[in-house]
Order: structure tokens, then C-alpha cells, then sequence
């Protein structure tokens, strides 16, 4: 099986974010053992050099740590951390041209929350 490439991203960046997801959906617990990079490579069909480059960003971040010849595990506050973090890249990435673009066509933010309100009911 070969990793599904998402946007042209390099794939150690998509294993990294994988991992975040499942440590911010709860899937992996603070403490948890994360997966091998072995498992990633044999799951993903990738060399498990580009594995280990992604689980590496995250032990860099201290999301990750490691417990010698157990494993990798999720550190203490990572699924805060992560939150707080992907909440900043929202804002930046979402709501920050939204805004600029509600300013261009002339609507206020009690507006913009009302289509916000509208549209997000269906």
C-alpha cells in the first residue's frame, strides 16, 4: 500500500500531522505509545527513514518522547498544546481572510456572525 498523498505536502509533514489528529481526537492518549515508524512505513509503503522524519518534528515540538527500546509516547499537555496551536493556524488560515474579505464586500461582523448563525444550522 502506498501513503496517500493529501496536497503535495511532504510526506514526513503528513505523518506528523497524522499522528497530531489522533493525539487531539483523543484516539491517542497523553502517555499513549504512539506507533512505530515501522508500522508507518510497512502500513504506508514508505521508506522508514521519512517514518522516522516525521515522528522526529514531533519529539523536536516535545509532543513525543522517547522511552528507550519501548518506544515513542505522547507527552503530558501535547493534546493542549496542539490545540492552542491548530486554533492559532485557523485563525490565520480561515478567519483572518475571511474577515478581509467580509470588509471588502461591505459586511460587518454582526452581519458576518449572523451568516455565520444562517449557514450553519444546514
Amino acid at each position: 500500500m502506498s501513503f496517500p498523498m493529501d496536497d503535495g505536502r511532504p510526506i514526513f509533514q503528513q505523518i506528523a500531522e497524522r499522528i497530531e489528529d489522533d493525539i487531539v481526537d483523543g484516539t491517542l492518549p497523553e502517555e499513549g505509545q504512539a506507533p512505530s515508524t515501522t508500522h508507518f512505513a510497512q502500513f504506508y509503503g514508505i521508506n522508514p527513514a521519512t517514518a522516522a522524519k516525521g515522528v522526529n518534528v514531533l519529539v523536536d515540538q516535545g509532543i513525543l518522547y522517547k522511552k528507550r527500546g519501548i518506544g515513542m509516547f505522547v507527552a503530558q499537555g501535547s493534546r493542549e498544546r496542539l490545540i492552542i496551536k491548530r486554533q492559532e493556524q485557523f485563525y490565520e488560515m480561515y478567519v483572518v481572510p475571511l474577515l478581509r474579505e467580509a470588509e471588502k464586500l461591505g459586511i460587518d461582523s454582526k452581519q458576518l456572525a449572523v451568516l455565520i448563525q444562517e449557514k450553519g444550522r444546514g
